[in-house]
């Protein structure tokens, strides 16, 4: 099947170059109509936890789980990994929603805040004594700014009593984190995994359950899809409820592709394409690069300042069939995001900046 439109948005994004063949396969098969506790479905799950934690390097002993959204999640980890006090590294809308996540269920949340653009060092942080969770984010959607795989280790290794988690939403499976080491991280699909939204991806260690359940001795950790339930039944390959069946499947078949491809040979595509992307605006007349510090630009998301509106590059593009993102929030119409996830090719990014030189 032709695709009319290119998608460089930063999520939902560009569809995996091969969702069609693995959408044909799943009806033919109709898994759409199998129980969620058949042998057929464990299968599923089964194959889609074996490619995650072959591509990822996720260790055997901990839990790998499905929500509904990345946002799900924030939620879970708050309510069945702490109790009173949270930190959170903000510089950017997602991180910033944690953080607030955080206040409207009652921890007492600390943040160290940076303007949109701006990217965290090890060095200059600062975590608070009795805080139980530091939240990072490997890469901030909304700003294009990335934490370097070091800087994440090297505050769990500095904090090693406390939680560290780790929002790869729009990043994984490129950076390499170190899965040992961190305590749980997560992801959506809609983004570098080129699938429609609707599936998030929990990945936590048994320190996170053995937290969860000294929480619940004394308290509610809540009722809907507990870690330690959905836990129990991940080990099992099954999910508390009925689970998205058609997001766990593609799911693990875009997983087995990028593991027949190799992580590294993604990774360094990836590399290449983005780099192509920031030496091309650096130089380009009317626009400049959104985040000022090379190792704090993202891999994945390239944000671009733009001199006219937004709204008009974005128009002009859509006339040529390739769709880019607004900036985010207050910068929605002086920054552009361009996606450069898997699924946009080397060929596609040549496509839309050889547009870039004909309409600007």
């Amino acid at each position: 099947m032709s695709r009319e439109k290119i998608f460089f948005t930063p999520g939902p994004s560009e569809l995996y170059p091969k969702f069609e063949e693995f959408l044909k396969d799943f009806v033919d098969n109709q898994f759409g109509s199998i129980s969620h506790r058949s042998a057929a479905y464990k299968k599923i799950h089964q194959h889609t936890d074996e490619q995650l934690r072959e591509l990822l390097a996720i260790p055997a002993e901990h839990g790998v789980m499905f929500t509904g959204s990345a946002s799900e999640i924030w939620e879970r980890i708050l309510m069945n990994c702490t109790e009173l006090e949270t930190f959170h590294l903000v510089n950017g809308s997602f991180s910033k929603k944690f953080y607030s996540y955080a206040t409207s269920i009652g921890r007492h949340a600390h943040k160290f805040e940076k303007p949109m653009g701006e990217g965290f060092s090890y060095g200059e942080i600062e975590v608070p004594e009795y805080a139980e969770l530091i939240s990072t984010t490997q890469n901030e959607t909304s700003t294009g700014v990335q934490m370097p795989e070091a800087d994440i280790h090297k505050l769990k290794r500095s904090n090693p009593k406390k939680l560290v988690s780790v929002d790869m939403v729009s990043s994984a499976p490129i950076p390499e984190i170190d899965l040992n080491l961190v305590d749980t991280a997560y992801f959506s699909v809609q983004k570098s995994f080129g699938l429609p939204a609707g599936l998030g991806v929990w990945i936590a260690n048994e320190f996170c359950l053995e937290r969860a359940e000294g929480i619940n001795k004394k308290g509610s950790i809540g009722s809907h899809h507990t870690l330690p339930d959905l836990w129990k039944q991940s080990k099992a390959f099954q999910t508390p409820s009925t689970p998205n069946v058609l997001g766990i499947y593609l799911l693990g078949r875009v997983a087995e592709d990028m593991n027949k491809r190799g992580r590294a040979t993604l990774q360094k595509e990836v590399d290449q394409k983005v780099k192509k992307l920031y030496s091309y605006f650096d130089k380009k007349d009317g626009f400049s690069l959104g985040v000022a510090k090379a190792e704090h630009r993202s891999r994945t998301v390239a944000v671009i300042n733009t001199e006219r509106a937004s709204s008009e590059v974005i128009g002009a593009l859509k006339e040529k069939n390739l769709i880019v993102g607004a900036g985010y929030g207050p910068n929605k119409e002086s920054q552009i995001r361009i996606a450069n996830f898997i699924a946009n090719t080397p060929e596609q990014i040549d496509t839309l900046l050889k547009a870039f030189d004909l309409l600007f």
